[in-house]
C-alpha cells in the first residue's frame, strides 16, 4: 500500500521537494494539509493507518529479547550423548567450514564442551518439550509453550544480529518490528504509547544496546518505541518543570499546535504531524504513565508471581510486571531486553545468575496473563540475536567453559494467542551445530507473528526513495505448522 503522505522520491530531493511545497503553496498544498490534518483525533497522525488484513489471532505482542544470545545447549536443545564427546574436538563433518568469529578462529582445537545442566522433559499437547534445570518456574508453563530449535540466522556478531531480528535486515536505518506493528494496527489507548520498550542490566557480560532498535526508520517518527523505566521517574522530562502548571502546558501545546499546522500547510512534511502527535502524547502521558506504574494496587498474590525483586526499580521482574500492565492497558508491542548474556567464558556460572533474574518473572507474566484471560490476545516471544557454539572458547574443565556465537541452529520459544501448545518444533543434529529438521528463517518468524496479528507481511509495505519496503523484505513464510 502506497504511503498517501509520502514526500521522498529520490536521495537528495527531500529539501528540493519540501522548497518546491513553500513556493507552490496553491490550492493542491492545501488540499493535502486539509486531508492529512483531517486525520488527527483518536488515532493521532495515523494516516498512514492500515488495519488487519484478516481476522487476527493477537493483539499485542510481548517480546524478551535476551541480548548477548543465551546458549540453546545449556537451556533448551537437550544433547545428553555429549556427555561422552567431552574434550573431543568437533568433527570437521559437523563443522563443515562454516565461518567463525575472530575470537574462537585461531583456537588450535575445537573441544566439545557438555552442558554440565540436567534437563528434565515437560509433557504438553503437542508432545512435550525439554527444559534445563535453571528454568524450574519456566518448567512451571511448559505445557502453554511451543520450542522451536531450528532457527537460523546470517548474522555471526551482536550488532548485525539484533539488527536483523528487530528489523528484518542487518543494515541500520530500517523500521523496527514494534514500529511496523504500530504502523500497520494503529493504537488501542491513545493516552499511552503504541509501542514500549524497558531494558534490564543483567549479570554478565553485556554488549552496547542501540535506540534505533526500537527505532522508527523511514516510517513517521510517532512509530518509535517509547523508551520507560521501572521506578519513580519511568519517562525522562515527562514531567513539567517546576513553576509551569498543567494548564501552562496545554496553552503552550495549543500555541504550538497552531504553528505547526500552518507550518505543515505550508511544507506538507508529514514529520510535522508526527512531532505535533508526539506533544500530545507526552501530555497525555503526563496523567496515564504514573498510573501505570503505581503497583501499590496489586494483591500479594500477583506480586508473588513474579519474584521477590518484583518492587525493586529496575529489575526484570519489575519489567515484566509492568508489561503486563501496559497489554491490559492496550499497549500493542512491549519489549523487554534482558542484557548479559554473552557468555564467551565462565558461562556455567553467568547464565545461573542470568535465569535466577528472569525465570520466576516470566513464569510469572505467562500465569498472570493466561489466569487474567489476556494470553489468548497477547503474543510472548522469547530468544536472542543467535546461538551458542557446542565447542568451547578458551579452556573448558569439567566445571567451566565458555561458547561462542553461533547463527547457525539456536532456539527460541513463544505462548499464547493462537500458537500450538506444549510441543517442540525442529530439530538439530547431535552437537546442536546444524539443523536437521524444519528450518526457521528470522523472515519466517516475523511473517507468522504478523500474520497472528491479522496482517499480511507481504501487503505491509512503505515506499520509501522510490522502492516498496517491508519488514519481512522478500522472504518469509507463514509457518502454519505453529498455528493452533
Amino acid at each position: 500500500m502506497k504511503n498517501p503522505l509520502d514526500h521522498s522520491a529520490l536521495p537528495g530531493l527531500g529539501e528540493t521537494r519540501r522548497r518546491f511545497f513553500g513556493r507552490c503553496a496553491d490550492g493542491a498544498a492545501s488540499a493535502l494539509g486539509l486531508s492529512a490534518l483531517a486525520s488527527l483525533g483518536e488515532r493521532g497522525t495515523d494516516a498512514n493507518f492500515a488495519g488487519p488484513h484478516h481476522r487476527p489471532r493477537a493483539k499485542q505482542i510481548i517480546y524478551l529479547h535476551m541480548e548477548g544470545a543465551p546458549s540453546q545447549l545449556d537451556l533448551f536443545d537437550y544433547k545428553p550423548e555429549l556427555r561422552h564427546r567431552f574434550q573431543q574436538d568437533l568433527p570437521d563433518s559437523i563443522r563443515q567450514g562454516q565461518r567463525l568469529t575472530g575470537m574462537t578462529s585461531g583456537q588450535a582445537r575445537f573441544p566439545v564442551a557438555p552442558s554440565i545442566f540436567r534437563f528434565s522433559k515437560y509433557e504438553g499437547e503437542g508432545g512435550g518439550l525439554w527444559l534445563s534445570e535453571l528454568l524450574p518456574h519456566l518448567g512451571e508453563v511448559a505445557h502453554e509453550l511451543l520450542l522451536v530449535k531450528s532457527m537460523h540466522t546470517d548474522a555471526i556478531n551482536h550488532e548485525p544480529g539484533i539488527t536483523f531480528f528487530q528489523t528484518g535486515t542487518e543494515q541500520p536505518g530500517r523500521p523496527s518490528f514494534g514500529a511496523w506493528t504500530s504502523y500497520g494496527l494503529g493504537s488501542l489507548n491513545r493516552n499511552l504509547p503504541t509501542f514500549a520498550v524497558m531494558i534490564t542490566q543483567g549479570k554478565g557480560n553485556m554488549q552496547a544496546l542501540s535506540a534505533r532498535f526500537w527505532g522508527a526508520g523511514f516510517l513517521p517518527s510517532e512509530h518509535q518505541g517509547c523508551k520507560l523505566r521501572v521506578g519513580s521517574d519511568p519517562v525522562l522530562f515527562l514531567q513539567n518543570p517546576d513553576g509551569v502548571t498543567r494548564e501552562d502546558r496545554r496553552a503552550f501545546l495549543d500555541v504550538l499546535g497552531t504553528l505547526n499546522r500552518e507550518e505543515f500547510a505550508q511544507s506538507g512534511d508529514p514529520e510535522i504531524l508526527a512531532r505535533l502527535a508526539q506533544h500530545e502524547m507526552a501530555y497525555r502521558m503526563q496523567m496515564s504513565v504514573p498510573e501505570l506504574t503505581d503497583f501499590s494496587g496489586e494483591s500479594a498474590d500477583t506480586l508473588g508471581l513474579y519474584g521477590p525483586d518484583v518492587l525493586k526499580p529496575g529489575t526484570f521482574a519489575g519489567s515484566c510486571l509492568l508489561a503486563r500492565r501496559l497489554v491490559e492497558r492496550g499497549t500493542r508491542f512491549v519489549q523487554l531486553y534482558m542484557r548479559g548474556w554473552d557468555a564467551h567464558g565462565n558461562l556455567p556460572n553467568e547464565i545461573k545468575l542470568q535465569c535466577e533474574a528472569v525465570d520466576q518473572p516470566i513464569a510469572g507474566l505467562l500465569k498472570d496473563l493466561r489466569r487474567r484471560g489476556l494470553l489468548d490476545e497477547t503474543l510472548v516471544l522469547f530468544g536472542g540475536e543467535f546461538g551458542r557454539t557446542v565447542y568451547s572458547q578458551g579452556e573448558l574443565t569439567a566445571k567451566n567453559y565458555g561458547r561462542d556465537h553461533h547463527p547457525r541452529c539456536f532456539s527460541i520459544w513463544m505462548a499464547g494467542a493462537g500458537l500450538k501448545k506444549g510441543m517442540t518444533y525442529g530439530e538439530t543434529d547431535e552437537f546442536s551445530y546444524n539443523i536437521t529438521e524444519n528450518p526457521v528463517s528470522v523472515h519466517d518468524l516475523h511473517a507468522t507473528l504478523l500474520h497472528l496479528l491479522g496482517i499480511d507481511h507481504e501487503r505491509l509495505v512503505y515506499r520509501y526513495q522510490g522502492r516498496d519496503f517491508r519488514l519481512t523484505d522478500v522472504a518469509g513464510r507463514v509457518m502454519r505448522e505453529w498455528l493452533a
